[in-house]
């Protein structure tokens, strides 16, 4: 299958190490835009969405660039040996963008952003990456937090104090970006956050065609009543829909867990289906042999019965830090390390 989600939607599960991540994307062109200059890409243990610019063929291959050049990275590598490789291939990405018909009055360009399992102090690691606005959130104990920090003009008025958060929704220059990769731009500028991977949490990744429709509060309340990736995607998707879903809009929703924890869980559900497959045979037994008499002692089929396990019944047993590309990386507020 091909690497690029566009128009699209998919879903899986993959193991890494001690952890299984359940994910889905989806990349839709909304109800405004006549074309999907967005791309959403999932391999096991890295997860990415790019958000093209520069008009409707530009921007396509500007995002699936990005995204072909950010699968060169290997998964579950030492941190800082990843983030010196990721630097590299968006250095790539940029002279292959730059490359996109250079003579257009609007030069091809794109977002990225995401997240990849590393290893740190022999400990399973997300890796986010961020270039443009674009965002990566985490979500963990009933609570949103946005990793990342957009790279455009409202969030530099923010940061500034002349506007609020919510003011920037509706500012008519909040679609000006200040970072990105290709779009004129010399040099890619991306930072780096890191933080533990932790079963129970979930990231979600999305364009700003998600943030811009829907508040973070709106995608807190989703997330929390759709712990299942494809459903929360779906609701997500649908929401944006909703609001109008002026831009095109994609997300893509990973869900951690333990490994050997889902292993366990799935043997306790042979086991409750082991069990009462014995249960009923115990029980036809004992018609058989308990019969009518007068009929002769034969069974009394009519009251056969067969029954299935209740799956139900089983239950299965971490803001802002910009840096510098040459810079490590830095960790949100909520993680568990301390900024290295």
């Amino acid at each position: 299958m091909d690497l690029i989600i566009r128009d699209d939607s998919r879903c899986g599960t993959d193991t890494v190490g001690p952890l299984t991540l359940s994910w889905a994307a989806n990349s839709d062109v909304g109800r405004v835009r006549e074309s999907n200059e967005d791309a959403a890409s999932a391999r096991p243990g890295k997860y990415f969405v790019a958000d093209g610019m520069g008009g409707h063929e530009s921007g396509e291959v500007a995002s699936e660039t990005a995204l072909r050049a950010l699968d060169g990275v290997a998964c579950g590598g030492d941190r800082t040996e990843t983030q010196t490789a990721l630097i590299d291939l968006l250095s790539t990405a940029q002279r292959r963008i730059d490359e996109i018909d250079p003579d257009a009055r609007r030069r091809a360009g794109t977002t990225a952003t995401g997240l990849i399992l590393v290893t740190h102090e022999e400990r399973p690691h997300w890796l986010v990456l961020n270039i443009g606005d674009s965002r990566t959130y985490r979500f963990a104990d009933g609570v949103l937090e946005q990793v990342t920090v957009d790279h455009s003009q409202v969030q530099e008025f923010i940061d500034a104090g002349f506007i609020t958060a919510e003011e920037a929704r509706t500012d008519p220059r909040r679609n000006v970006i200040t970072r990105a990769l290709g779009a004129g731009m010399i040099e890619p500028e991306a930072d780096f956050y890191s933080f533990p991977a932790v079963p129970g949490e979930v990231l979600l990744i999305c364009t700003d065609g998600l943030t811009g429709e829907l508040p973070d509060a709106e995608i807190e309340g989703i997330l929390t009543d759709m712990p299942a990736p494809k459903d929360a995607v779906a609701t997500l998707i649908a929401g944006a829909h909703a609001f109008g879903a002026h831009d095109n809009v994609t997300v893509v929703v990973v869900a951690v867990s333990d490994t050997e924890a889902d292993e366990l869980a799935e043997a306790d559900d042979v086991t409750v289906d082991v069990t009462n497959d014995i249960a009923e045979a115990d029980e036809v037994a004992d018609d058989a042999g308990g019969g009518d008499d007068d009929a002769g002692g034969g069974a009394d089929t009519d009251g056969d019965q067969t029954g299935t396990a209740d799956s139900d019944s089983t239950e299965s047993g971490g803001p802002e830090g910009n840096s510098a590309p040459s810079e490590p990386a830095t960790e949100p507020a909520a993680a568990e390390d301390a900024p290295v």
